[in-house]
């Protein structure tokens, strides 16, 4: 028997790769570059954790905010209502450092684009909604401090803390801010509806991952 045929068995036998190099065959090399999937398999998150938990937690506050302030301008909270302003007032408080640190952070570090499959046109009506809702969130408790400093109405924050006064006491503008108030709430309100309604049209629809982004990376 040919010494071929014995390396042959040996190969069939054990064949791990020292065994094979002593058997004198030569096998091909695997190589790969940076662009194999073998590396790219994983890809990193299109959300880091910052920015998910930056955005759960204002998500949360908003969806408490709306309703909470259609209650209390419509007096619906009985003889909870001082104690319902003070807790809108509270939190409008605790937004605002919030979503700026939101803007810096998504400056400072852009998630991923969206899947090139998206129609440019859906791409655009996802970017606007965001950008606007965060201008109006905001513009909103700005507005909100503003028509309470005019009213001559201190804000404690959770009673931890008072802030100070931003425009003159003038009862008559602090209506009018109040009003511009309750308007910029319905907008909020339907931008946050439209912005569920494209997160579940991509999850149950197009079934793709643009809302599990924000969920998993």
């Amino acid at each position: 028997m040919s010494d071929a045929t014995c390396a042959g068995r040996k190969v069939d036998r054990l064949g791990s790769p020292k065994t094979i190099q002593a058997a004198g065959i030569a096998l091909p090399v695997p190589r790969y570059s940076a662009g194999d999937s073998t590396i790219d398999a994983v890809a990193p998150p299109a959300y880091t954790i910052v920015a998910r938990i930056l955005h759960w937690v204002m998500a949360i506050l908003i969806l408490f905010m709306v309703p909470l302030g259609f209650v209390i301008a419509n007096d619906w909270g009985g003889p909870l209502q001082e104690l319902l302003y003070d807790l809108h007032r509270s939190i409008g408080a605790l937004i605002i450092p919030l979503i700026l640190m939101r803007l810096v952070y998504r400056w400072a570090t852009p998630p991923a684009p969206l899947p090139d499959d998206i129609p440019a046109i859906q791409q655009l009506a996802a970017h606007a909604t965001h950008w606007c809702l965060y201008a109006l969130l905001l513009v909103q408790p700005i507005v909100g401090w503003m028509a309470n400093s005019a009213y001559g109405e201190p804000i404690k924050a959770f009673g931890w803390f008072e802030l100070s006064p931003i425009w003159p006491e003038d009862r008559l503008f602090s209506e009018q801010l109040f009003a511009l108030h309750g308007l910029i709430g319905t907008v909020i309100a339907g931008l946050v509806a439209v912005h569920i309604g494209g997160a579940l049209y991509h999850h149950l629809v197009r079934k793709d991952r643009v809302l599990m982004r924000m969920i998993t990376g």
